[in-house]
């Protein structure tokens, strides 16, 4: 992953609106949640849900789908892993057991 990518990944993420929403997305892989789904529990109306939702898709973080009459948001976790990835590339000077704390608390739960 490229520096200025993540740098956008990390930007549609700092947020508490677009976090709250990306992880809510994450919770509910591989089904995803309805467009209606995520503004209900945002708490926002549907107009200015939707920018969030666009700010994520345009990241790569939100892949959208219709199944029948609804539109379908489901986690980009391709794109998750690569941010994560790109992340903890250089972790502990070549030293991987030092990550390895991370690693089992992520697999734990």
């Amino acid at each position: 992953m490229e520096t200025d990518v993540s740098l956008e990944i990390l930007g549609a993420l700092a947020h508490p609106t677009r976090l709250d929403a990306f992880r809510l997305l994450v919770r509910h892989e591989p089904d995803g949640l309805s467009t209606g789904q995520l503004v209900e529990a945002s708490g926002l109306t549907q107009s200015t849900f939707s920018t969030h939702l666009a700010v994520l898709a345009k990241a790569g973080l939100v892949l959208s789908e219709k199944r029948g009459r609804q539109q379908i948001q489901r986690a980009n976790i391709s794109a998750l892993k690569s941010l994560m990835l790109f992340l903890a590339k250089d972790c502990c000077q070549g030293r991987p057991e030092l990550c390895e704390p991370l690693i089992a608390e992520l697999t734990c739960c």
